[in-house]
């Protein structure tokens, strides 16, 4: 009677505990990225009253005789499934669609979390907003081939350049228009082409369209400054068209600006495919061009899946700045709760593997959303039930044997 009243007692702090993690599953039914517990039960050590016996020529075998002692908690761990996602409206939130942490850094450790809700903090770094840790990923760096990122290079935390300026020189623009075909033998028609330097510096080149045979023009930059120059000839068909013996090389026009010892040259190639030759008056004109003035930086966006972070700039260039890192573990459940919706890594979670979303089993990024409970409140009301009755099954023992050892004593009288 001792034994079961034992017994009964543990259950009842046992199932104590299977309420406190329902109560902080509900707790956290709306907390971001929150990720529910789960409990599993296991028995104890059971009390051998008889070994048994094997079987004999005459005999059968008799099995052994144990009491159990109770039960005990096997495991609480994190069930790591999906929660719903969230739409925002605001562009520095995030959320992971698939496997996958970020990382966040204090400066001392390293922390891993679902929670993409960010801010920009006054030195420009993107902060958890409930944490003020640092997301980390890469910076991007410049190459021949412009702004990239080098996953391979150690993780910092992302920084928004505030108050950068850019520019970009023109390297391509399109002439429109028709140049006249009555116009007589020699005769110039002159327009102005607006390009960019690096600087963004806007440079007005004048460009002479002299007309040289009946459907042929060569064309010449300024007069007056032979250190730019402007090439180019058109030769038109006798519908006014523009001959292009070879497709995949169309006439264009070139124009070179050297450097005036603060930008640099300008080499700019101008798609003139589209200017015609008809009787009427000249009006060849630039129709666009690939160069922007300075502009300084506006805010900035993320690209959905691949969390590459871009600046935005009031001039309409927008640039790389760095990516996003996620983190993947063998074992996520593994990993130690260390609150504020974040995760150290333990002993059993494994060594974090880092890189790019959308590699390597890393899920993607979803930008101006955020990640929702996992809880379900179904399943938990259902758990608490069943907790419930577990508790008081267990009490109705202490009960049940508390009155045989009371008919026990009563024996003697």
């Amino acid at each position: 009677m001792l034994r079961s009243m034992y017994t009964a007692i543990n259950s009842l702090n046992l199932y104590q505990s299977y309420m406190d993690v329902i109560a902080d599953n509900l707790a956290n039914s709306n907390t971001t990225a929150f990720k529910a517990s789960r409990v599993t039960f296991q028995d104890q050590m059971a009390q051998l009253i008889s070994t048994g016996a094997a079987p004999s020529q005459n005999l059968g075998g008799i099995n052994p005789i144990q009491i159990g002692l109770g039960s005990q908690i096997g495991s609480v761990s994190a069930v790591f499934t999906q929660g719903i996602m969230q739409s925002t409206g605001r562009s520095t939130d995030m959320a992971i669609e698939g496997d996958g942490f970020f990382i966040y850094s204090n400066g001392q450790q390293r922390f891993y979390s679902r929670d993409g809700a960010l801010t920009i903090d006054a030195q420009g770094y993107l902060v958890n907003a409930g944490t003020g840790y640092r997301l980390l990923g890469w910076p991007a760096v410049a190459s021949a081939n412009g702004m990239v990122v080098d996953s391979n290079a150690p993780l910092r935390g992302m920084q928004i350049p505030l108050g950068s300026t850019l520019a970009r020189a023109t390297t391509a623009a399109t002439m429109s228009g028709n140049l006249n075909a009555d116009a007589a033998i020699g005769e110039v028609y002159t327009t102005a082409v607006s390009v960019y330097d690096s600087l963004g510096r806007v440079h007005n080149i004048e460009v002479n369209f002299t007309k040289t045979a009946e459907r042929e023009w060569s064309v010449s930059g300024p007069a007056g400054d032979p250190s730019i120059t402007v090439t180019g000839t058109l030769t038109f068909t006798d519908s006014g068209i523009l001959e292009v013996p070879d497709p995949d090389n169309p006439p264009v026009i070139t124009i070179h600006v050297p450097e005036d010892g603060t930008a640099a040259e300008i080499n700019v190639t101008v798609d003139i495919s589209t200017i015609t030759q008809y009787a009427t008056e000249s009006t060849a004109a630039m129709a666009s061009q690939d160069g922007l003035a300075a502009g300084g930086l506006i805010g900035f966006s993320v690209i959905a899946d691949t969390g590459e972070i871009l600046g935005v700039y009031s001039n309409g260039m927008k640039q790389l700045v760095g990516q996003v890192a996620l983190a993947t573990f063998v074992n996520p459940s593994g990993l130690m709760r260390s609150g504020q919706n974040t995760f150290t890594q333990s002993i059993n979670s494994g060594e974090p593997t880092v890189g790019l979303a959308g590699t390597g089993g890393r899920g993607s990024v979803a930008a101006g959303y955020l990640e929702g409970s996992n809880v379900d409140l179904a399943q938990e009301f259902s758990s608490m039930i069943l907790a419930q009755r577990g508790f008081q099954a267990s009490s109705r023992i202490i009960t049940t044997s508390d009155e045989m050892l009371q008919e026990l004593v009563n024996l003697k009288r």
